[in-house]
Formats: structure tokens, sequence, C-alpha cells
């Protein structure tokens, strides 16, 4: 009996530590397509996002040179930029956490970690709405991209 209370406190506890972690989800999927997501993500955009990577997602100029110190620009996150290079879930994960705490060492960026400033469902949004803009062609390489990852 007390075996089975234990292990039921153990899955209680697990449970509620995990349900919000994304790292216990077995995906992060974006929703290009869902407007009232895409209408919440360009309105977190316009507030968080766009000082730096561009009211258009056009990146700050010369995003592929490093600023005498030591930074890189913001890059952009049209079809230009890298950022469909990437699945969702890391997308998201870099977005949330921060690209040191993904890597796990230091590296030098002006790149904020969202996690104490945006809900994880604005993320998705903001995110989803980056992806909206893309060309279809864009999208679906892409969506290549999170099939590979979720394998």
């Amino acid at each position: 009996m007390s075996v089975s209370l234990s292990i039921f406190t153990i899955i209680l506890i697990l449970f509620i530590l995990f349900k919000d972690n994304n790292f216990a989800q077995a995906s992060i999927a974006l929703m290009p397509e869902d407007k009232s997501v895409i209408n919440v993500g360009s309105k977190v955009y316009a507030v968080n996002c766009a000082s730096c990577h561009g009211i258009k997602l056009e990146g700050q100029k010369d995003w592929m040179s490093r600023l005498p110190n030591g930074m890189m620009p913001a890059p952009p996150h049209d079809k230009t930029g890298h950022t469909w290079h990437h699945s969702d879930k890391y997308l998201f994960m870099i977005t949330k956490y921060g690209i040191e705490k993904i890597i796990g060492e230091k590296y030098l960026n002006n790149m904020p970690a969202y996690e104490e400033i945006l809900s994880d469902k604005e993320i998705i949004a903001v995110l989803s709405y980056i992806k909206s803009t893309w060309p279809p062609r864009i999208k679906k390489i892409h969506d290549q991209i999170n099939s590979r990852s979720n394998k």
C-alpha cells in the first residue's frame, strides 16, 4: 500500500513539475494558417521583436557581419534570413530560453531569453506570425525540416 502511494506521489510531483515544461512536450507546432494566432503574433512581434528584427522582418543592416563589439546584428525573419532553416521546436526553445542555455555555453549576443517575458502561447503566436509571411516554397521546406526533426 505504501509503495503504490509513493509511486502515485512521485507521478503527481513529476506531472506538476513538467506539465508546462516544453522539454517534456513531444513537439512544438506553429500555426501559420490560424488567423487568430497570427493576429496575436503580429502584435507581440511589434512590441517585442520589431525593434531589432525590423518591422517588416528585414533584420538589421549587414546582419551576417560582426559589429565592432563582437555581436552579430539581428537577422531577418523573412525569406532572406535563416529562421526557416530551423525546426519549430528549435525556434521555440531559442526564443524561450536563449541560445546560451540551448548550447550550454557563453555566446556573445543581444537576443534576450523570453522565458520570463512571454508566455508559451505568445512565443508560438510570434513564430506562427513569422512563418505566415514566408512564401509557399519556403513554408514547404520548413515543414520538411519539421518532419525530419520529429522522427
